[in-house]
């Protein structure tokens, strides 16, 4: 199997590096082969020469003239990307990309196709309670809206079939991506497997960018696709490659 490991980048000088050596180190089950696909999406900082200076093979770099978004990055990566399945890490250092071999793990025994990593929001100075508030919100809203249980609506870590994710046809630029792509899967029937995972939030003074306003795109991003798409309870088949 082929995995491609998807790295949206944005002014991430402080901590991309790091970023990228956690990713190399990941130690995959046997027969999984990487590649690790990055977008600079228009880092005014010293991004872009960071990226530039790597050589590891499984690395492929891409930069954009301007800054459109996560979710434009994400697209990006995704119409590059070469491998079997699909997983979104951010160069942030939230999550920890050593948990994603426990994600692919139910795709290898053949147990699911479509995988969550699901944050345990303990206790943190780095969280601020409408924050946490938000994220339990929106996914209350998307649960009721699709008649679903999913308790990380807007995880970073949802691995895919490559194939699956192109055709979502996505097209927010910015966070809302993340609803978008959860309400896609939920109104056509997917429902993800769920595996706990670690988090570490940044504070506001480390980089975080993600708004209040975000969080109420979401839900208006959730409700429109439940409008036009409705809400399926039997998942159709993955699209062929």
């Amino acid at each position: 199997m082929k995995l491609s490991i998807l790295m949206p980048v944005y002014n991430e000088q402080a901590t991309l590096q790091k970023a990228v050596d956690r990713v190399l180190a990941i130690r995959f089950q046997e027969g999984v082969e990487i590649e690790f696909v990055i977008v600079n999406d228009g880092s005014r900082d010293r991004t872009r020469q960071i990226l530039d200076a790597l050589e590891d093979p499984r690395i492929r770099v891409f930069h954009q003239s301007v800054n459109q978004g996560k979710g434009a990055a994400i697209s990006r990566a995704v119409k590059e990307a070469t491998g079997d399945y699909v997983i979104i890490c951010d160069a942030d250092e939230e999550y920890r990309p050593s948990e994603i071999p426990s994600l692919l793990q139910p795709v290898l025994d053949g147990d699911a196709q479509l995988v969550y990593g699901s944050r345990t929001f303990g206790s943190h100075t780095s969280f601020s309670y409408w924050y946490v508030i938000g994220n339990k919100g929106v996914n209350l809203v998307t649960n009721i809206l699709f008649n679903a249980y999913v308790s990380d609506v807007e995880t970073c870590f949802k691995l895919m079939p490559l194939a699956l994710y192109r055709s979502l046809d996505i097209k927010e630029k910015g966070f809302g991506m993340e609803a978008e792509v959860t309400a896609k899967l939920l109104a056509r029937g997917y429902r993800p497997y769920e595996v706990g995972i670690s988090y570490k939030a940044r504070t506001r003074e480390e980089g975080k960018k993600i708004t209040v306003k975000d969080g109420f795109e979401a839900l208006w991003i959730l409700l429109k696709i439940r409008v036009r798409e409705g809400s399926r309870t039997r998942p159709p088949q993955v699209p062929a490659a």
